[in-house]
């Protein structure tokens, strides 16, 4: 069943606040996008809004003329334009990924949360500035390729997914399994999973049958946590 404008809005809405808990705050700054299979229009996170703050109000359309958007709204827009089978986008600094961008380490397969990423994590070295220009966006965008995430050196993190549901999984999890091999970095050598069998667990382990629960589990845990202020109700 298409989604509407308004479910949409509470959806990315909703990403906002479960990626806040999750480690990706920081002052006004990240955002999350949603461009609907069945439209051609893109919903995201106005500026001026702290992502533990936002609400479905918040999220506009961006071919709005009147909308104040992100400086960096290009990483979302040539995204899309490259990819058709991205439906959600992600850009954010939680703190381990944004340290481990600061480094010259690899994205080690670890534990199941690497195994996500099993096709590997892109970087994009050519500037730390901010992605402000159409050729910056389509640059980050190439470097990204296929695959679900890249870091940007000494920046940040994008993540491009299927859907809301899944970008948000992907961010979440990808920033636990940089957490992860940091941990283990110091505990001793470390003991990567073999390519073909990450590979072989990404089906059972990340199947779409349980991004529902995933995601009920989210808004749950936001809801506990007093965080849902402003948001509508179960």
């Amino acid at each position: 069943m298409a989604l509407t404008a308004q479910s949409v809005r509470e959806q990315v809405a909703w990403a906002c606040r479960i990626l806040a808990l999750e480690g990706y705050a920081d002052l006004t700054l990240g955002h999350v996008s949603a461009k609907p299979a069945d439209g051609e229009a893109i919903y995201i996170k106005r500026k001026g809004v702290a992502l533990d703050e936002v609400e479905p109000s918040d999220i506009v359309d961006l071919n709005d003329p009147t909308a104040v958007l992100h400086l960096e709204t290009v990483l979302h827009t040539e995204i899309y334009a490259l990819r058709p089978d991205v439906g959600a986008v992600v850009h954010g600094h939680p703190p381990y990924a944004t340290a481990f961008g600061a480094t010259n380490a690899h994205f080690e397969l670890l534990t199941h949360d690497a195994v996500l990423f099993a096709d590997g994590v892109s970087v994009f070295d050519e500037t730390a500035e901010l992605i402000t220009e159409r050729e910056q966006g389509r640059a980050v965008a190439e470097a990204l390729g296929p695959r679900r995430a890249v870091i940007l050196a000494n920046h940040g993190v994008v993540i491009a997914d299927t859907d809301v549901r899944w970008a948000v999984l992907s961010a979440i999890t990808l920033e636990r399994a940089i957490r992860l091999q940091a941990i283990a970095a110091t505990l001793g050598e470390l003991r990567p999973i073999p390519k073909v069998l990450a590979e072989r667990m990404v089906a059972d382990k990340y199947q779409e049958g349980f991004l529902d629960e995933y995601w009920a589990a989210w808004i749950r845990r936001t809801r506990r946590a007093g965080a849902d202020e402003g948001m509508p109700p179960a």
